[in-house]
């Protein structure tokens, strides 16, 4: 039984070897890549003992002392922890639950076009959107939220909204702004995979739908539908794996005294006790959890699509 188990080792070493020299030429253009990923990615996490030391730039990683789970006992026990983790949850999942369909939905609608002059502009105006910068697009919601000259409110309150409100200063707008506006930010942009999925759906299969009396509803539902799912479903696992990691920027641009309440998510705090503050560990602790959290997420959402339709990250 052993010496079957080394034939097959050896043989497999050979094979390895054999396909090294064959290919070689291929890996040589994986390395960049790899260094990439290697200096920027994987480098770093060395930096996570951080979270468990009381960290001085003076003494470095291996001079700082040792204290454990400290920064993770702060941070539980902060009188603001559940209010920033619902905060970050409710912005996330709110994004999630009305983002995600809609680059879908605009994806099926445009592949539905016959005329390619429209279609062309329809996602060229579309696309636009996602490269604004996000100080000019805050910016802009600042400014067409105006409660004095804003056209937005002038429009909300002459279709019988409330007149002169601060939108930006309200802590119940808050998600509700910030997630719209990013929805209609990249909506045009997140379609573009599901395009490209679209465009590989054999058409002999709607001309055969069409012969045997399907309307363009139940070709969407029956053909393009099922053509995209496995896509779907790795952008959705993708999605819930970074549930707790919002970007700061927007947030902390779109914060104010008003809103702050509402607006506190886990980024912004990290941004301001870390370099605000230059509390190093305790920072690294708070993302050390996040992560942990989302790895969590990322492997229990995976296992469930599988499942349910049998595609998964792995």
């Amino acid at each position: 039984m052993s010496k079957s188990r080394a034939t097959i080792g050896t043989q497999r070493r050979k094979e390895l070897r054999r396909q090294l020299k064959r290919n070689y030429s291929l890996y040589f253009f994986l390395l960049p890549a790899a260094a990439l990923i290697g200096i920027f990615c994987y480098a770093p996490m060395y930096g996570i003992l951080m979270a468990f030391q009381n960290y001085s730039p003076a003494k470095g990683i291996l001079g700082s002392a040792w204290v454990g789970l400290k920064w993770f006992r702060t941070f539980f026990e902060m009188p603001r922890f559940w209010q920033i983790v619902k905060n970050t949850l409710t912005v996330s999942l709110y994004s999630l639950v009305a983002g995600f369909p809609v680059p879908i939905l605009l994806a099926l609608m445009v592949n539905s076009v016959k005329n390619t002059r429209f279609r062309k502009l329809t996602q060229t105006v579309t696309y636009m959107p996602h490269f604004i910068s996000t100080v000019v697009l805050v910016g802009m919601l600042s400014s067409f939220l105006s409660p004095r000259s804003g056209f937005l409110n002038q429009l909300i309150a002459a279709l019988g909204g409330p007149e002169g409100l601060y939108y930006m200063g309200s802590a119940k707008a808050f998600p509700h702004l910030y997630v719209w506006s990013g929805i209609w930010q990249n909506m045009g942009w997140n379609s573009i995979i599901y395009l490209a999925a679209l465009s590989a759906v054999d058409q002999e299969l709607h001309e055969a739908a069409m012969v045997d009396g399907a309307g363009k509803l139940k070709r969407i539902l029956h053909i393009d539908l099922p053509a995209i799912l496995p896509t779907m479903v790795i952008l959705l696992i993708m999605n819930a794996g970074s549930i707790m990691s919002i970007g700061y920027e927007k947030v902390y641009l779109m914060q104010n005294d008003l809103n702050v309440t509402a607006a506190e998510v886990i980024s912004t705090y990290v941004y301001k006790i870390g370099l605000g503050q230059q509390q190093y560990s305790y920072s690294a602790a708070i993302g050390l959890f996040n992560n942990g959290i989302n790895f969590i997420l990322l492997i229990i959402v995976n296992k469930i699509c599988k499942k349910i339709s049998g595609s998964s990250l792995w």
